[in-house]
Order: structure tokens, then sequence, then C-alpha cells
């Protein structure tokens, strides 16, 4: 439970860092023997302040209870 805490908690500052989580992906268009096309396309949202405050919460809270039930 602690090591999911922290893993939340790195999540929800990176979200308040960098606001939005961007990916490229490469579809094959068409093969027409020895050539190729291909489209690359980027996609993007954005993360909500709460949404990544919230897996700070969480996560803060899962860490506590970790060390909790260590003692």
């Amino acid at each position: 439970m602690k090591t999911f805490g922290i893993i939340l908690i790195v999540l929800g500052l990176l979200g308040f860092i960098f606001g939005t989580v961007s990916f490229t992906k490469t579809e094959e268009v068409a093969d027409i023997g020895p050539i190729e096309i291909q489209h690359e396309q980027t996609k993007s949202f954005p993360v909500a302040p709460a949404a990544a405050g919230a897996a700070m919460v969480a996560g803060i809270a899962l860490v506590v209870v970790g060390a909790r039930k260590e003692e």
C-alpha cells in the first residue's frame, strides 16, 4: 500500500507541474508494395488540478495507513 501511495503522490505532483498529458500515435494509412504511408497524430488531454490534488491526498493517506500498519 505504501508503494502505491508514493506512486499516487508522484503522479499528482506531475499533474500539477505539467497540466496536460500528450502522446503520439503512428498509424499506417496505406501499404502498397514498397511504398508505405504513415500518419502521426498527437493527442493530448488536460489534467484537472482537482484530480491531481485528489491523487496526492489519496497517496498521502495510503502512505500514512501503511506506516501505521508497520508499527
